[in-house]
């Protein structure tokens, strides 16, 4: 039972005191059984002793009687030891020949002079049966003269009075063990409570850091407690400060992180701002010199709104995936063709072959922020891993398990402690260079939605990343649960 206390989840500061109490009723209820039991083998020697000395008395008287066959003799001999051994309580006794035919009988009804009774040969002398039932012993003892059977008794003696000192003692040990448990089972309680109460402090702290927050101890609550629990709050609130500033850091990192990226892109985007600029200005300057000419001014005018387009498209894809202050929203396709803009200077510029398939289906229930910022760190990665001329490839799915994302490259591939880290989690974040920052920042990021990240060797013999996350797709109108 107590194995099934422990087992069942229960707070410690409940279970720990349950078990104390019913370790109490356990103790309690041995020390009744065994005073019970030693209390029934002292009566039942008792009676033996007093079975044989009546058996004994009566032998003695009996065995002339019993010899010469003398009814009278022998029932005036039973007469006398009843009164003798009063204190025995004999109910009745029947003695026989060695034939087993009734002599005398203190009962003469149940037991008639002539009448036959099967004789009993005992194992030993004075041999008590207990029949608690009828509240009776029976005894029987075998007349020998010379090693020869002359004839037996039988007798049954009243027990009753014994039977009712044993239930008066076994009441009397059920209403004190019971009252004794009750008030040590009561005082074992609060003083185990009391003992334990600053674990169950401890263990509302831990839960709150499992949630994110390590909150401290109040100081008023650490004074109130014995030294050793007092240091080991004090501890805890140590480890409590270092993972609130660690939490910071990483915060800071993360932000960092993000906008180091965004600067990586400053040149980028900014050729790729500077191109459709430059024709938008030649436009202009040809519709001053020349705006007199219909056609030559509509093709400067159609010139210039495709640049003031494609600028257009490459401010709102940086808005779209560092701008702070929007709502989150499901993926959609056009969330990771955005992306395109961005890395595409950086393609050109080193020839790079992109293998582009973006197979997402018009929403998936992921963060589109998260998943943007995560694709688009990968993909810069690996083109600035890539050599010039080399491959790199994209692909995003839903599959019937999960969203699904890869990214490969051609490059020299990840070093072997960030390669560790990505896979096992293995040194800190603050042992990563700034090179290993951003992805880890990425694994942060697949982790809070659920999903993991798998690194391995791409085809072409470089890094590959693929990410998987867990989603709700629907299926013929029903949603499912994909994990």
């Amino acid at each position: 039972m107590i194995s099934r206390v422990l087992k069942h989840g229960l707070p410690v500061t409940v279970s720990v005191p349950l078990v104390v109490v019913l370790l109490m009723v356990f103790v309690s209820f041995g020390v009744s059984q065994v005073v019970l039991a030693r209390l029934a083998v002292t009566q039942e020697r008792q009676l033996t002793d007093l079975a044989n000395a009546y058996l004994d008395g009566l032998e003695a008287a009996l065995i002339d009687p019993v010899l010469r066959q003398d009814p009278w003799e022998v029932f005036d001999a039973l007469d006398r030891a009843r009164n003798v051994y009063a204190a025995v309580r004999p109910l009745s006794t029947t003695v026989t020949d060695a034939a087993g035919t009734v002599l005398a009988s203190s009962d003469p009804k149940s037991a008639p002079i002539g009448s036959e009774l099967s004789p009993v040969a005992p194992e030993t002398q004075a041999d008590v049966a207990l029949e608690q039932s009828q509240q009776v012993a029976v005894l029987d003892r075998t007349l020998s003269v010379e090693g020869r059977t002359v004839g037996y008794i039988y007798a049954q003696l009243d027990i009753s009075p014994l039977l009712t000192e044993r239930g008066e003692v076994l009441w009397y040990l059920i209403a004190s063990n019971a009252v004794l448990t009750l008030i040590l089972a009561a005082l074992g309680w609060f003083a185990v409570r009391g003992m334990i109460a600053p674990m169950k402090i401890l263990m509302e702290h831990i839960n709150s850091a499992a949630g994110g927050t390590a909150l401290p101890i109040p100081a008023n609550v650490v004074k109130r407690q014995g030294p050793e629990w007092a240091r080991l709050f004090r501890r805890f609130n140590t480890m409590a400060e270092a993972f609130a500033e660690r939490e910071t850091l990483l915060t800071k990192v993360a932000d960092e992180e993000r906008l180091a990226s965004l600067g990586k892109l400053a040149s980028s985007v900014a050729h790729e701002i500077n191109n459709p600029l430059g024709g938008i200005l030649n436009a202009v300057d040809t519709i001053k010199v020349h705006g007199d000419d219909p056609r030559v001014r509509l093709s400067a005018v159609q010139l210039v709104d495709r640049g003031l387009r494609g600028i257009r498209d490459v401010v709102q894809t940086v808005l779209a995936s560092y701008r702070a202050d929007r709502e989150p929203r499901d993926l959609t396709p056009a969330d990771f063709d955005d992306l395109l803009v961005l890395v595409r200077p950086e393609v050109r510029r080193k020839q790079i072959k992109l293998t582009w398939s973006n197979d997402l289906p018009p929403a998936t229930p992921v963060n589109a922020f998260g998943m943007r910022q995560v694709v688009l760190n990968l993909l810069l990665n690996a083109c600035r891993a890539t050599p010039n001329g080399g491959a790199l490839v994209f692909r995003a799915e839903v599959t019937t398990r999960a969203l699904e994302i890869e990214v490969s490259d051609q490059g020299p591939g990840l070093p072997p402690h960030i390669a560790e880290f990505l896979a096992n989690d293995g040194p800190s974040a603050a042992r990563l260079t700034s090179s290993g920052l951003g992805l880890w920042v990425t694994k942060r990021t697949v982790k809070e939605q659920g999903g993991s990240v798998i690194v391995g060797k791409s085809a072409q013999g470089g890094a590959r990343f693929r990410i998987v996350v867990p989603v709700v797709v629907v299926v013929d109108e029903e949603i499912e649960r994909v994990a």
